[in-house]
Order: C-alpha cells, then structure tokens, then sequence
C-alpha cells in the first residue's frame, strides 16, 4: 500500500522538516522551505519487481511520423516555436499582465481546433472519443477567467468560432478531463492558479506551482497531448515561481512589447526542439494578433526626413529588423543635463554621449538628449549603436541624414567602429527594401568617417 504526506525541505541543503520554518537550522538559509509530497511504501519492492515496471525503448523502433508537429496556424508563432507544436510538449508562455498572452493563445486554439475539425469531418470515432469537451479538439482550462469572460474574446477574434472551456483549479480534476477527453492541445490558464489537494500550501506557491507543473509534464509525455501553461510574471519581469519550473517544461517563450504600442513580439529564451533565437511579431487588434510579415517595413512606414534621424539594422535573434532612431539635442537649463532613452539601454546611451564629447569634440555637457527607437521595438544591442550617435550628430548639428542609408556598428570607447554578428543577413534586409548606402565597419573604421560618409553637407 502506497501512502503519501507532505513535508517540507530545504531547497538548499535538503534538510527535511515536518512543518515550515522561516530559517534552515541546518544551512542558516532563510525562506527556502518548499511543500514536497513524499510517497511512502508499507512493503518495498524487490529490483525485479521495480525493473519489470521500467520500460526501455529502443529509439530505432521509433517511427520518425511520430514526431510530426501541429501547426498553430500563426506563421509568425510556429516560427519561433521551430516549424510547429512539437506532440507531447511542455510549453510556457509569459509576459506582462494586458501584454496578449491569453489573446494570442485563444486565437491558436480556435485555429488549432478549426483545422482538426475540419481533418475529422465524418470521422465517427474521432468524435466519440471528444464526448466529454462538446465536440471540440482543444481544452482551455480557465483558472483565472470564467466561461462567459472567454466568450468575449472569442467573439471578438471570430463571432462564429466555437471552444470548450473548463473552469478548474484542481491540477487532478483537470488531468482527469483531459486523459477522457484526449483532446489535440490543452491551453491552462494559468498554472499559478492551480493546486492539488495534496499540498496543504495556497495556489500560487512554490511547491503547488512545481507539483502541477511536474504532472502536466507527465501528462503530456504519456498521451502524447501538448499542454500550453500561461506563467505570470513578478514585478522584475522574471517568470513567477521556482526556476525549477523553466527546467521542467520544454519550451519557455516571452510576449513583449510596449503599452504604448501595438506590436507586439515572441520571443523563446528555451526549445527543446527548435532555436531559440527566432522572434515573431505580432500587431495588437481589435480582432485579436495580427501576424507581420515584414516588419522592417512597418516600422519604417511614417519615416520622416528630418535632422536627427537614422535607420539602423537591428537582429532579433537571427531575423534582421530595420528601426528609425531618432534623436533630439537641445539646450539644458538644468545643472544635470538629462539623458533619456526610449526603447534604448539608458547607460549605453550615457557612454555613447561620453564617446561623442571626447573623440568628436563635440559639446553636450550643457545639452539634453533624448534618443527614441520608434514603433515600441527595444534595441538593446550594440549594433544600434552607430546609428544612434549619428541620429544625435544630426540633430545637433541640423543636417540630414542621406537618403536611404542604413547603419550597423558597435562603437568602441576610442570612438572606432566594430563588428557586429549577422553583417550579411543585416545587408540583405536593407537591399530588400531600397537601401542603398550601408555604413558599417567595412567603410567606416571610425565616427568621423562615419559622419563624412552620412551627412548632407
């Protein structure tokens, strides 16, 4: 017989207690008690008995049909995840609170469930075995939201959709659910939401949080089902909960983009089977996620030729994305000139106004400066940064930038331009789209040649 209790151990030295404590007697940690089920057995098992239960599985007798992936629908998304949803995968999705996360979930498992449907049309046995979800091919369970809620949205991206909906908290209930209803994906929204009568801790906390994780997991593995876990975030932007919880699942992916702004952009930090250095972008609608095919030239679409001004050729993660910088340099009445970045690391740009100053000569220590990468895309990498020092040349010395010129380059310390990754699939992007003069660390070794190379004299 096989019983189970809760005990609480130390995260960091693994010291057991059988309630919590603030400090770790044994390691002087502070806080790291977690709930842990333990699983106690009256009469052990002998090796051969435990053996028998082990199953090895020879990889050649694994068809190679088996790892077929299920498109979302969304190009955009099954871009970033590797070519589609991967069978029997783990998958969490994060992102600030009102940034899409549940808008862009809804809209793949109204396509997900759309397509299946319309795959299994006449498909008597398909239904059957859908019974328990009204005939549908994907589950939401809604921890957070009820059903009418979701009615809502859905009406909003399709007034003629359909989705079945599942109003639980309990992880076991909605195992249950789902090893009946067998459905082709499960969206759970959110897994801090969810808790196990198990652990006697709240929902949300460490250990209900990695308990439910760990049996969604095993769920997943053993039908084959891919499970999506919407994952809050704290107030760092970091995903909520253990770390443990980024390690269990297979693919972690981040919704990010301004509030100020429409675009929106996934980004997986983790793939178990795919890179993770792919992006998406989405355009936040009324209707929901608007897939954007050619970023670049979206956000380069209301460009105005003005001084202060500069196109730069950013890589988010390997796809290339052309952004205006735009900079504005006035006269400071403060005794701290101010120095602001929007969408820009604000201490790079405090490097980039001291590089200007010692190698350019020119004067600033009485100006502020604000410099801005428009459309709400973040460019935090060095590449940006010739373009950005340019953008401020140009406005404070009222000259235009040539037309059609396209910036890539890290500028060094000693004022010279470097090399950055991606320098030819950067070219191609801004041949694709008109570019026609491209200064880089090939033609410009240092900010003054950059200056002659760019500016309308």
């Amino acid at each position: 017989m096989v019983k189970s209790s809760t005990t609480y151990i130390c995260q960091q030295c693994g010291y057991k207690a059988p309630q919590y404590l603030g400090k770790c007697p044994q390691c002087d940690s502070w806080n790291s008690f977690v709930e842990t089920i333990e699983k106690s057995q009256g009469v052990k098992e002998s090796k051969s008995q435990r053996l028998e239960k082990a199953e090895i599985i020879n990889l050649s007798n694994i068809k190679k049909t088996e790892f077929n992936r299920l498109s979302t629908g969304l190009g955009e998304f099954d871009r970033v995840m590797g070519g589609g949803v991967v069978l029997g995968s783990l998958v969490l999705v994060s992102g600030d609170p009102g940034i899409g996360k549940s808008t862009l979930l809804t809209q793949l498992a109204l396509n997900v469930n759309h397509e299946s449907r319309s795959m299994n049309t006449g498909k008597k046995e398909n239904h059957d075995s859908l019974f328990k979800i009204h005939n549908s091919n994907v589950l939401y369970v809604a921890g957070e939201e009820s059903a009418q809620q979701i009615k809502i949205r859905v009406d909003r991206i399709n007034t003629k959709a359909d989705l079945a909906v599942l109003n639980e908290t309990d992880v076991d209930a909605i195992i249950e659910a789902i090893s009946q209803a067998r459905p082709s994906l499960a969206i759970v929204d959110s897994i801090q939401t969810l808790e196990t009568g198990d652990l006697n801790s709240v929902a949300g906390s460490v250990g209900q949080v990695r308990e439910s994780a760990h049996r969604l997991q095993r769920l997943a593995k053993d039908l084959h089902i891919p499970i999506f876990l919407v994952g809050h975030v704290n107030k760092d932007g970091m995903i909520a909960g253990p770390k443990t919880l980024e390690h269990m699942v297979d693919v972690v992916l981040s919704l990010e983009g301004d509030s100020t702004s429409n675009f929106r952009i996934l980004r997986g930090s983790k793939n178990r089977f795919g890179p993770t250095d792919e992006v998406g972008v989405f355009e936040m609608e009324e209707k929901g996620m608007i897939e954007v095919k050619n970023p670049s030239k979206i956000f380069l679409e209301q460009k105005v030729s003005a001084p202060g001004s500069a196109i730069v050729a950013t890589l988010n993660g390997i796809r290339p994305i052309l952004v205006e910088i735009q900079a504005l340099v006035t006269k400071s009445f403060l005794p701290m000139p101010r120095r602001v970045g929007s969408g820009i690391d604000n201490n790079r740009l405090q490097l980039l106004t001291a590089v200007l100053m010692k190698r350019m000569g020119l004067s600033l220590f009485d100006k502020d400066i604000f410099v801005n990468a428009t459309g709400g895309l973040k460019v935090f990498e060095p590449a940006a940064d010739l373009g950005i020092c340019l953008a401020i040349i140009s406005s404070i010395q009222d000259k235009i930038i040539t037309p059609k010129t396209v910036f890539m380059g890290e500028v060094g310390l000693l004022g010279e331009v470097r090399q950055v990754r991606g320098m030819e699939k950067r070219i191609a992007e801004a041949k694709k789209l008109g570019f026609s003069k491209i200064i880089s660390p090939e033609n410009a070794k240092n900010l003054a040649q950059a200056v002659r190379l760019a500016l309308v004299l």
